[in-house]
């Protein structure tokens, strides 16, 4: 290959990631508004999720111990409660420590990896 076409290769895949450029920022401002509404509405619905949860055990760990108020089992009863919330709370933070985290921008990924494999392909 001369010179002169290594030019115009280099020339042509520069125009066109150019191009491609203004493409992904206007995808990318896409996806972010897309995962700012989905945040809003997923973050609205966990607080209401979570008040009404701990507002619900919270009664059922208080009617429990109530229940065994006069009795001898009493201090067994409210020491098993907390140990059931203690392990509870450790059973959570395996849970989340396993869990791998999400990658949201899948559509723009999958646009670049397009666009580097056909730069890739007209550089041959």
């Amino acid at each position: 290959m001369s010179i002169h076409s290594k030019v115009t290769q280099w020339g042509n895949v520069s125009r066109f990631c150019v191009e491609r450029l203004a493409d992904y920022s206007e995808l990318l401002s896409i996806e972010i508004a897309h995962m700012r509404t989905q945040l809003v509405r997923d973050v609205i619905a966990l607080v209401a999720l979570a008040v009404a949860g701990l507002f619900t055990l919270s009664f059922v760990c208080i009617a429990i111990i109530a229940s065994f108020w006069a009795t001898p089992w009493f201090i067994p009863v409210v020491w098993a409660v907390a140990g059931g919330w203690l392990i509870l709370s450790i059973v959570a933070l395996l849970v989340l420590r396993m869990q791998r985290p999400v990658w949201s921008l899948d559509l723009l990924r999958g646009e670049i990896h397009q666009d580097l494999t056909t730069v890739k392909e007209a550089l041959k």
